[in-house]
């Protein structure tokens, strides 16, 4: 499951940087999350760090990329294996 961030992200800044997997940007009108890039933190953490850090709560899991923890561990260990070869 690849979260989202709704309209009700006030553009803190503090969510960007928790982001393990760099999936965190900036948006036209708000931060938003590239779901290819979303882990919800499997790997790295045992909660998302976006959601825990986030003082609005409106980081919500994305209706439209359910995942289950082994789909997201996969993710994860693709996203490893791609940040290696590019170094």
């Amino acid at each position: 499951m690849a979260l989202m961030i709704t309209d009700e992200c006030i553009n803190c800044d503090v969510c960007e940087p928790e982001c393990p997997n760099h999936a965190i940007y900036m948006g036209e009108e708000h931060y938003d999350i590239h779901p290819d890039k979303c882990t919800e933190c499997v790997g790295h953490f045992e909660e998302a760090q976006c959601v825990a850090i986030c003082p609005v709560a409106c980081i919500p899991v994305n209706p439209e990329h359910q995942e289950s923890k082994e789909t997201l561990m996969e993710k994860y260990l693709r996203l490893q294996g791609d940040a290696s070869s590019s170094v």
